[in-house]
């Protein structure tokens, strides 16, 4: 299986359990991996046989911008399965970090994968 790697996506939402985290946008930094089968877009250089990360990409913005999630976790399994149901991704993998969750830390992350069930 091939990658296709989004890394260091930076987004703002509403996310953890504190009356300041409800009330104001917090930081996000989400990576994310997509398994796909390159080799067809790449023996014939034709776009239409690659899997489209810009509108998935696109999608996970939109997501996250949106959504008021209380867990990290939370966010990166609606990410994952975002992309898995309605990007058709065979497999995703997705890490959602929060910059200074944490005293002393830089960030707090979580790494899930998805797949085609």
């Amino acid at each position: 299986m091939d990658l296709i790697e989004v890394t260091a996506l930076r987004l703002r939402c509403i996310i953890g359990v504190r009356a300041e985290e409800r009330r104001d946008l917090s930081d996000v930094v989400i990576d994310l991996a997509i398994g796909t089968e390159a080799r067809p877009a790449a023996l014939v250089d034709d776009v239409t046989e690659v899997w489209n990360y810009r509108t998935a990409t696109k999608g996970v913005i939109a997501l996250v911008q949106q959504s008021e999630y209380h867990t990290i976790e939370a966010l990166a399994e609606a990410i994952a399965t975002h992309l898995v149901d309605d990007h058709h991704a065979p497999y995703a993998k997705v890490r959602v970090s929060k910059p200074g969750a944490l005293r002393f830390a830089d960030d707090v992350a979580v790494v899930i994968e998805r797949g085609h069930r």
